[in-house]
């Protein structure tokens, strides 16, 4: 997997086609990651303590790294990543732009 938690991420395909959100948490046995504030489902809580209410509580949802692409640092939209070596280390490089992604 290319992307990692904290990348700025692009979504290109579902129900939340066009927002932009951070990894919050990366899914790689099954190709999934989970992005703040996007792919939202309701879920039931229980009462944690005796005399207190249960609640409703909006959770974001793993999302296939099929409908997700990197949002590009120069040029702002959607871009695919590789991975290249630069004085022997292992860069991410945006295809788009060919800036350096990450640390």
């Amino acid at each position: 997997m290319k992307i990692k938690k904290g990348d700025n991420v692009i979504i290109v395909s579902g129900k939340d086609k066009g927002k932009t959100g951070v990894i919050a948490r990366a899914l790689p046995k099954s190709n999934q990651v989970i992005i703040e504030g996007v792919n939202l489902k309701k879920r039931h809580q229980r009462a944690r303590k005796q005399g207190s209410k249960g609640q409703i509580v909006d959770k974001a949802m793993p999302i296939n790294i099929s409908n997700i692409q990197f949002v590009d640092p120069k040029k702002g939209g959607g871009t695919r990543i590789k991975i290249t070596r630069e004085e022997g280390k292992r860069v991410r490089v945006a295809k788009k732009s060919g800036a350096v992604v990450g640390k």
